[in-house]
């Protein structure tokens, strides 16, 4: 059973860009139900920590150097099926391949720079919600 969380994170690029407030506003208009949101600077160390998994791979410098390089915004979503329905919603890692309408088409610049992250599974949704928010932060 698919659950109805998911985690996501508007990248320094897109918040930088002022697209904050239109990718907000597709995510409502989709469905969804914002349960906590937050504006934060990551540091490298937690930009590290964030994206772990990745730890060896030729771009995991590069990435933790963008996504510490400005403010991002983490929010949890609910929605049914919330992963499947967000990743539809914002469509694949390259802005290029991505459907037209998709938020990563319409503000993404490149494969690092796409605008958003979304997480790819349940386990990851609840890792991810529970790396950038406490109890007392969700509603």
């Amino acid at each position: 059973m698919a659950g109805n969380k998911t985690f996501t994170m508007i990248k320094p690029s897109a918040v930088e860009a002022q697209y904050t407030g239109k990718i907000i506003s597709i995510i409502l208009e989709n469905g969804f139900k914002i349960r906590a949101l937050k504006l934060i600077h990551l540091s490298s160390e937690l930009a590290s920590g964030f994206y772990a998994e990745h730890k060896g791979k030729p771009f995991f410098d590069s990435l933790v150097e963008f996504m510490s390089s400005g403010p991002i915004v983490a929010a949890i979503l609910e929605k049914e099926n919330a992963v499947e329905e967000y990743r539809a919603l914002i469509g694949p890692t390259n802005p290029a391949q991505a459907p037209e309408g998709s938020i990563r088409k319409l503000f993404g610049k490149s494969v690092q720079e796409n605008a958003v992250h979304g997480s790819d599974s349940d386990a990851s949704a609840d890792r991810e919600c529970n790396y950038f928010f406490s109890a007392l932060e969700r509603y």
